[in-house]
Formats: C-alpha cells, sequence, structure tokens
C-alpha cells in the first residue's frame, strides 16, 4: 500500500524560508514522478511543483518560479520542496502525490494524473 507522508510545515515571516519533505513508502519510488500541490482556505487546489523518477526533470507554477526548488533522494524514498522567499500567497495546506503513469511526458499539472496523497502539511506565512 502507498504512503506518502509530509513534514516540514510550519509558521514562517515573510521572505522566509521552509523546507517540507515528503516520505513514502510501498512503491517503486525512483519509477514514479512526484509531485507538490497547495490548497489555500477557501481556494481549489492547486499544482506547484513536480518531478520526474530520475530528478532530471522538473516543472513548476509560474507563481513559484525562481523561488521553490523541488527535488528527491531516490535512495531516501524522499521528495522535498525548499521554498525561499515566502510569501503570504504562499500560505496553504500543501500535498505530496504520485503520479499514476510513470512518464513524466503525459503532463503533471492535473490532479488527475496522480493516484496517492499525503495528508498535507501547513504552510502559514505571516506578513
Amino acid at each position: 500500500q502507498v504512503q506518502l507522508v509530509e513534514s516540514g510545515g510550519g509558521l514562517v515571516q515573510a521572505g522566509g524560508s521552509l523546507r517540507l519533505s515528503c516520505a513514502t513508502s510501498g512503491l517503486t519510488f525512483n519509477s514514479y514522478p512526484m509531485g507538490w500541490f497547495r490548497q489555500a482556505l477557501g481556494k481549489e487546489r492547486e499544482f506547484v511543483a513536480a518531478i520526474s523518477g530520475s530528478g532530471g526533470s522538473t516543472e513548476y507554477a509560474d507563481s513559484v518560479k525562481g523561488r521553490f526548488t523541488i527535488s528527491r533522494d531516490n535512495a531516501k524514498n524522499t521528495m522535498y520542496l525548499q521554498m525561499n522567499s515566502l510569501k503570504a500567497a504562499d500560505g496553504a495546506v500543501y500535498y505530496c502525490a504520485k503520479k499514476r503513469l510513470m512518464s513524466f511526458r503525459t503532463g503533471t499539472a492535473g490532479e488527475s494524473q496522480y493516484d496517492s496523497w499525503g495528508q498535507g502539511t501547513q504552510v502559514t506565512v505571516s506578513s
């Protein structure tokens, strides 16, 4: 059974940094692209970033490009999201997700392309 567990969320001042982690089990981790999504209060869940199984390819939402970095350690079955220059608008519950298909080229921004989700970790940015 696939399990995804996020950690690293918390309260940070605007301009600060946080590093989220997504620990996984029950899957051949290096075979699957992974993604980060977020959902702010009262808003729909939105794509943040994705990374290929090897870690060699990444994609980002325009809103986080240049500030967030997605990475993975396949030896540890863990994915990360380094978030710098945080803004109040970045405050949300952040979810990690496993892509349904092994291919990165089939797209990464749609929720329906992911079949396993973590429980989420709250990120609050004070202005």
